[in-house]
């Protein structure tokens, strides 16, 4: 390459802002964009839940003709200087934390939308966190006004001009919901306002009341995106025409294209023809580009309701499809790279191992076996496992197969909780299953990732309650009694009493013993209202038999108090390994009758 045409290709150019839609599930961030789109993107999702990123270019004119009305308003008619928004849809819930982070981290602006009627949620807080980390300026969408009860909605109408035809009672609701989130806005540091009250956009955060149902509000979102674009991201948008770099989003088998990817360009130019170095299954994968398609403008990458446009070359920011030989084995999720030339392809290569080495798990510790269908989900699936607590052995992209199903017996073997395999959005083979079954192994999968590792965590924990259970019915645990006077049924043979309950528990089998020592003999049987019982506990009047040569008026008698006897090593067990598992009241009675051994002991050695 000529130095004038290297020259050429480094000429510093402006881009679409990237915008970054983020926020709780379900708060409506894939209806906001299929109502600026007119498309129906979040009716074709699983849930109507986001599960990967997605891409979307509105260039400008079509925002110019949502808020016509907005620009003469505020007098920005023909001021306006960028050429639309590459908008980034992003998962909602916590699981998909990384995958926000992918989507932000290439991110000039964000929105986030927070329901109206809910106001803060979980995700709510970690997207501001995300945001506020990148130090990028945002807008709140407070979406779904159109839910106020005695809304009257005006389709696609400012905001401004909506919340006047409003009822008093309506506008007041209104402002009593957004206070609590101005309120939990000031909790965290950050001052925000109605976006039409600002009065420092450099201090203060807009907040814009939208529906993406009727479309009232976005006009006025949009006009403030493009208002935060022009003040504060302009330096930003500054790119050089250099070679691309992007991140595969989906692998797909296109018929007549054979394997394609769809991927996000943030940076650079990629044309026809370009060689390109990303990862694949079995180690990084290195073609020339054949064809690039994009979809129209205002369509979705994910799933695009019109035919696709060719072109000879894409600058950032944009989505684009790339047709290619051997992408059959590429991994949603990797980076992929236009590579300058020949002599520089294997710094890119290792470039690409570096950055999937850090996201592939495998290890030899004990763990659940994690399968997903992109690299991102993965990322976000061995992240949240990992948050809940939960070891992963081996995580990997691609359908289940025999191989990890041997992999989690061999874990089951040493313990039952770890050896499963959970499988997102990825086929399970009828062979794989069946040795699943012989194996004993579980498969858990779903096509809602938050869903899978709920479903998971819930059985998890149930196993685990009823292997806890198991294990403390083998300990006896502390309890205390008194002999309730005039409730002598029987005096011996087996001895047969009215007793309450004082502290801990009793069941039958437990060894009663005297406060100074004296073995008193066995619980055979736990009787309330005439019904046997398999336990007593705290506050409960019961009848017991006891075993063993015990007379009441002898041995025992009316009023006495009698302890369980818990042996030593099933005490040091329950005060090391199941502390948490004892109620207070049964601590302190396991450590009182821990000081009665002791000066039984004491006694003994005299």
């Amino acid at each position: 390459m000529s130095e004038e045409k290297r020259r050429q290709e480094m000429e510093v150019d402006t881009r679409p802002p990237i915008v970054v839609v983020v926020g709780h599930v379900d708060v409506g961030k894939t209806l906001l964009l299929d109502k600026i789109r007119g498309t129906a993107v979040a009716f074709r999702e699983p849930g109507m839940i986001t599960q990967h990123i997605g891409l979307s270019f509105i260039p400008w004119p079509a925002v110019e003709k949502f808020t016509s009305r907005l620009l003469e308003k505020f007098r920005l008619k023909g001021r306006i200087w960028i050429k639309g928004f590459l908008m980034v849809d992003t998962p909602g819930h916590a699981a998909f934390s990384n995958l926000r982070k992918r989507g932000g981290s290439v991110a000039d602006i964000a929105i986030l939308v927070i329901d109206v009627m809910k106001g803060f949620e979980e995700q709510t807080y970690e997207s501001l966190a995300l945001i506020r980390s990148r130090g990028i300026p945002f807008v709140v969408a407070l979406n779904k006004i159109d839910r106020i009860y005695g809304w009257k909605p005006n389709p696609n109408a400012p905001f401004i001009e909506t919340i006047e035809k409003q009822d008093e009672m309506v506008q007041a609701r209104l402002e009593e919901l957004m206070g609590r989130v101005i309120d939990e806005f000031l909790k965290l540091g950050i001052e925000a306002d109605r976006y039409d009250r600002i009065t420092d956009w450099s201090r203060q955060v807009p907040i814009v009341p939208t529906s993406a149902m009727t479309g009232e509000g976005i006009p006025d979102l949009l006009v403030v995106l493009a208002g935060l674009t022009q003040r504060f991201t302009k330096d930003k948008l500054r790119v050089t025409s250099g070679p691309g770099k992007g991140v595969i989003l989906e692998v797909k088998e296109e018929k007549g294209w054979g394997t394609t990817i769809d991927v996000v360009l943030y940076d650079g130019i990629i044309r026809k023809g370009d060689l390109i170095v990303t990862m694949g299954l079995q180690g990084p994968i290195v073609t020339k580009v054949k064809m690039l398609v994009m979809p129209k403008p205002l369509d979705e990458m994910r799933d695009p309701e019109d035919k696709y446009m060719f072109v000879n070359e894409v600058k950032a920011a944009a989505g684009v499809k790339i047709i290619a030989e051997g992408l059959e084995q590429a991994v949603p999720g990797a980076p992929v790279y236009v590579v300058p030339s020949e002599s520089e392809l294997e710094k890119y290569v290792k470039m690409v191992k570096e950055e999937v080495e850090e996201v592939r798990i495998e290890t030899d510790r004990e763990g659940v076996i994690a399968k997903a269908d992109t690299l991102g989900t993965l990322e976000a699936m061995v992240s949240y496992l990992k948050s809940q607590g939960i070891p992963v052995r081996k995580a990997d992209i691609g359908p289940v197969t025999r191989r990890d199903v041997i992999d989690a017996s061999i874990v089951r073997k040493r313990n039952p909780l770890y050896g499963v395999i959970l499988a997102f959005n990825v086929k399970v083979p009828h062979d794989v299953e069946v040795e699943a079954q012989n194996y004993d192994v579980k498969i858990f999968r779903s096509e809602i990732l938050y869903r899978l590792v709920e479903e998971f965590l819930n059985w998890f924990n149930e196993e685990k309650k009823r292997m806890l259970e198991r294990e403390l019915d083998k300990l006896i645990r502390p309890g205390k009694i008194r002999i309730l006077p005039g409730c002598v049924f029987r005096r011996s043979d087996p001895a047969i009493v009215g007793v309450r309950v004082l502290e801990g528990v009793i069941k039958p089998g437990y060894p009663l013993v005297r406060p100074d020592g004296k073995m008193i003999g066995r619980i055979m049987q736990i009787q309330d209202k005439g019904k046997n019982i398999p336990i007593a506990r705290k506050g409960m009047e019961v009848a017991i038999s006891i075993e063993g040569k015990v007379i009441v008026g002898r041995h025992i008698k009316e009023g006495d108090e009698l302890y369980v006897y818990v042996p030593e090593e099933h005490a040091v067990k329950l005060l090391t390994e199941y502390r948490q598992y004892l109620s207070d009241d049964e601590v302190e009675l396991l450590k009182e009758f821990l000081k009665l051994r002791k000066k039984w002991k004491e006694v003994e050695a005299k």
